[in-house]
């Protein structure tokens, strides 16, 4: 199955403490959201994909901001069973298609949607969503590339989520608003397991 068949909603989440983390996604996967994407912009990020990989058996765990060859060894080596990057450069492209595991690389641009697809590479991650177009501008994608489907996140929201999930290249989305800082401060995981199981009611 395609990553992005899942389920409507991949958490793209930030853990700055690593022992929020399995509670976390246990909290996320209870709700009906299996695929996890730990962004690597904290110092504990690989750690945190390891013991989700090592104790939450259903999480599809999977490492986001992904942006050269190191970033893709140390995730797979922590247990990540997908990456994502903001954007795609030849090196990057290489390196991800070497990993051995599913992607979605960065695309903000018909060019370079093009590019990725005529290396046939066809579900990608639109990002930064809201700021490159939205929902407009994947929609005006879909007629000359009907081929390529893709993961929009970045400054999607519970009310667009279904604006963009209605559209036929859009697989699901990648939201942020699933883990609120308060909640994870606070440990507070049946808030995060309710905003879970909304968020997978959306398709």
């Amino acid at each position: 199955m395609s990553l992005l068949d899942l389920a409507p909603v991949i958490p793209v989440v930030v853990i700055d403490d690593v022992e929020t983390a399995v509670p976390l996604a246990r909290a996320l996967v209870s709700g009906g959201l299996p695929a996890i994407e730990v962004t690597l912009r904290t110092a504990v990020a690989t750690e945190a994909i390891r013991r989700i990989a090592d104790q939450v058996p259903d999480a599809v765990i999977g490492a986001g901001t992904v942006r050269n060859s190191r970033d893709i060894a140390a995730s797979v080596e922590a247990g990540a069973k997908f990456l994502v990057s903001p954007g795609t450069t030849q090196a990057l492209i290489e390196a991800l298609d070497a990993s051995g595991v599913p992607y979605l690389p960065g695309a903000a641009t018909a060019s370079e949607v093009m590019a990725l697809a005529e290396r046939g590479v066809k579900e990608l991650k639109f990002f930064p969503a809201e700021a490159a177009g939205g929902v407009p501008y994947l929609k005006s994608l879909a007629g000359p590339l009907p081929d390529v489907r893709f993961c929009p996140t970045g400054g999607i929201k519970p009310a667009t989520a279904p604006d963009y999930l209605a559209l036929p290249n859009v697989g699901c989305v990648g939201g942020t608003w699933l883990t609120p800082a308060d909640a994870l401060a606070t440990g507070d995981w049946a808030r995060i397991e309710k905003l879970a199981s909304e968020a997978a009611a959306l398709r």
